[in-house]
């Protein structure tokens, strides 16, 4: 009955959709992972380390777009994937979450491998759903349960979508393996979609700026440039409007772009000095909610349309701003395409600008790390063309290579993370690529501890020695020694011609690539920053 019970959820989820499970190994599980492992239609991507694969499921949702199943045991097992879910749910990435459970008369016995499972991720989960132990008599409802989960997964029939993960938490009893009988008829799916309004903003001959975060989809960009709105965006946001950070870091130049009205989408870009400039002019903004949830931290959104801009609609903004931003732009990408030419450095911010050069030549999705490897993409790469991903919904560092390996499984990819955020996630090396093969290039910036810090405040008002006890936290270990004992390729680099040819030879290979980039010092770092910023003040004064 339970191997039937557990076929059937699984064939439902195929007749919507589902095409990727994760499973962990563990024995409660044993019903949910014979099912999945059954079935062709699935790829089953086996890894030991819960954690990992929950942020390996996110990468494959990412990739994909579809919702992605994880199976794991009960226990610890269970509570492993909280990191997972929480930026599943802030990031709006639908996952079915699938954990075994001891039945109710074995807890608070003392069983083994025995936790309070029940809402174990609380309001984090779109869905959470408990049964209990299969019964026969319960065996019409089993596909309703399963649509229920991907329908709250996925909310694509809800008017204000918020799609994210959902948590089945099922019990099972001894003995856990059985072959399935048949299976409840499928019944007749009836379409409930609703094609959602969209409410227009009127903004003809306006100065229009819009703002795109995490979740913006390229052709939403595209339309919204099409009527000359001048849009900047995260690191993950296609086409938009490079090294707005450093333009609006020019007090002259933020005021001489004052928009008439700013348009939100999804997200909050990852640069301070862009909320700060949106505080200060305290301009009318629109938050659109068709491109997911609108980010707003300062609550400075005055009004909330649904739905996306309709370039077919909407009347065209003022040109003329979008020309003032584009002309700035361009001088600042001629200047460092000609030091890209002439300094073969590797320095943090060049590794992130090659990155992004084979990434978008390519057309190779691109996963990015928190702290400073999403910053130096978002404020001093050119407009990034290829699927730029990143955990931006809680901008954890927690597995971030995972995540890229998700990505990467059955396809390409490249991750771009800190030496902190690649240790952080080691575990993600164990299993690789696994069954599903793949080339992933992992290129690591080793500044020898977490840069961030060398940025914040922490820096100035802590002693040396505390600092990097405390904040920077530098760890000895060979980054290339660690690849290649997981069975992985693994080399470093000094130079910005050979961290490019060490990318191009990891993209032609099956497998994972772990490039270790050497860079200067933290506090060089800062000096780097604030030399580029200086500069690009320089070249906006010549264009007055």
């Amino acid at each position: 009955m339970q191997a039937t019970y557990a076929a059937t959820l699984f064939d439902e989820w195929i007749r919507l959709g589902l095409r990727d499970v994760v499973l962990c190994p563990g024995s409660r599980s044993t019903p949910l992972a014979l099912a999945c492992a059954s079935r062709g239609e699935l790829r089953v991507h086996v890894r030991i380390d819960e954690r990992s694969a929950g942020f390996f499921a996110l990468g494959r949702a990412l990739a994909t777009r579809e919702p992605v199943a994880i199976v794991v045991t009960s226990g610890t097992a269970a509570a492993e994937l909280h990191a997972c879910v929480a930026e599943a749910s802030q990031a709006f990435v639908p996952l079915l979450v699938l954990t075994a459970d001891r039945p109710p008369e074995l807890h608070g016995v003392g069983a083994p491998q025995t936790i309070d499972q029940h809402r174990l991720f609380g309001d984090m989960v779109r869905l959470f759903e408990d049964p209990g132990t299969a019964q026969l008599e319960d065996a019409a409802s089993w596909r309703e349960l399963a649509a229920r989960l991907w329908s709250a997964a996925t909310q694509r029939d809800e008017e204000s979508s918020s799609p994210g993960p959902v948590h089945l938490n099922a019990a099972f009893i001894e003995p856990l393996v059985a072959d399935a009988l048949a299976l409840p008829k499928p019944s007749t799916p009836t379409s409930t979609s609703r094609r959602r309004p969209v409410n227009r903003a009127g903004l003809e001959d306006l100065r229009v700026l819009g703002v795109a975060g995490h979740g913006v989809s390229s052709q939403t960009v595209e339309d919204c440039l099409s009527l000359n709105w001048a849009v900047v965006g995260d690191a993950t946001a296609l086409g938009t409007i490079a090294y707005f950070d450093a333009l609006l870091r020019d007090a002259r130049f933020a005021e001489d772009v004052i928009p008439d009205v700013v348009v939100r989408f999804g997200g909050l870009p990852a640069s301070r000095t862009l909320q700060e400039r949106l505080r200060a002019w305290q301009v009318r903004t629109i938050g659109f909610d068709g491109a997911g949830f609108v980010s707003d931290p300062d609550r400075i959104v005055t009004e909330s349309l649904r739905g996306v801009p309709d370039p077919q609609h909407e009347p065209k903004a003022d040109g003329e701003y979008v020309r003032l931003w584009n002309e700035a732009s361009t001088h600042v990408s001629d200047w460092l395409t000609k030091l890209d030419r002439e300094d073969d450095a590797l320095q943090e911010l060049s590794v992130a600008r090659c990155v992004v050069e084979v990434s978008s030549r390519r057309d190779i999705p691109l996963v990015i790390g928190s702290s400073m490897p999403i910053r130096d993409v978002e404020w001093w790469t050119p407009a990034r063309t290829s699927p730029t991903y990143a955990n931006r919904g809680v901008n954890g560092i927690d597995g971030v290579v995972s995540t890229a390996l998700g990505v990467a499984a059955g396809s390409r990819s490249i991750g771009f993370v800190g030496d902190i955020t690649m240790l952080h996630d080691v575990s993600a090396l164990v299993d690789g690529l696994g069954e599903a093969g793949g080339t992933c290039a992992l290129v690591v910036a080793d500044n020898h501890g977490g840069g961030i810090f060398s940025f914040l405040a922490q820096r100035a008002a802590v002693d040396d020695a505390r600092f990097e006890q405390l904040f920077a936290t530098p760890r000895a270990h060979d980054l290339v020694a660690i690849a290649r004992a997981f069975g992985h390729e693994g080399l470093r680099v000094t130079t910005r011609s050979q961290l490019r040819s060490a990318l191009e030879a990891a993209l032609d290979r099956r497998g994972l690539t772990v490039i270790v980039a050497d860079v200067p010092s933290r506090d060089q770092n800062v000096r780097l920053h604030d030399e580029w910023n200086e500069r690009v003040k320089s070249i906006l004064e010549g264009l007055r």
